[in-house]
């Protein structure tokens, strides 16, 4: 072999044990990595949510939460949407506009885990409304108690609170 092909030679195996080592190097680190139930497919099969998927299904969220995301959802568990005045619920359900733009400001855009969460002051919902947050007995957003975090799905994440933020 010439001095040409045994550089080429050389070449080609420095370069297959580059691609190589980047394989190795990169196994393991993915983005996370789209695995388990949508946001809409988490609610539905979440006790105590029932209330929020109707609401959902009204207003005609559940695809978009079924997108690709990330989204944060807030979501107000059944106990949350009793504690409405009589007939607020219904009358919502009855307008789906008001009714979309309740839910938009339960949806943040992008993946906020708890340990974000506390962290910051406020957040933008989707309804383009700031929510404010409150760490000093617990977590408050918006004025509802965060009673469960980080149920994860394979486009974001959802806390339960317990109240339904009405902007």
């Amino acid at each position: 072999m010439d001095k040409s092909g045994l550089k080429m030679a050389v070449i080609a195996k420095v370069l297959a044990l580059s691609l190589l080592w980047a394989g190795i190097g990169n196994a393991g680190h993915h983005e996370e990595e789209a695995v388990g139930p949508t946001i809409a497919e988490l609610a539905v099969s979440s006790s105590g949510l029932s209330t929020l998927v109707t609401a959902l299904k009204a207003a005609g969220l559940v695809e978009t939460l079924s997108e690709e995301g990330p989204f944060t959802v807030l979501a107000p568990t059944d106990q949350a949407f009793d504690a409405l005045p009589k007939g607020a619920l219904e009358g919502l359900i009855a307008d789906k506009e008001k009714l979309k733009k309740v839910l938009l400001s339960h949806v943040i855009s992008g993946r906020a885990l708890a340990e974000t969460v506390v962290t910051l002051d406020s957040v933008k919902a989707l309804s383009g409304e700031m929510l404010t947050i409150s760490t000093e007995d617990g977590v408050e957003i918006a004025g509802a108690r965060v009673i469960k975090t980080d149920l994860l799905a394979k486009n974001g994440v959802v806390h339960l609170i317990d109240a339904v933020i009405i902007p």
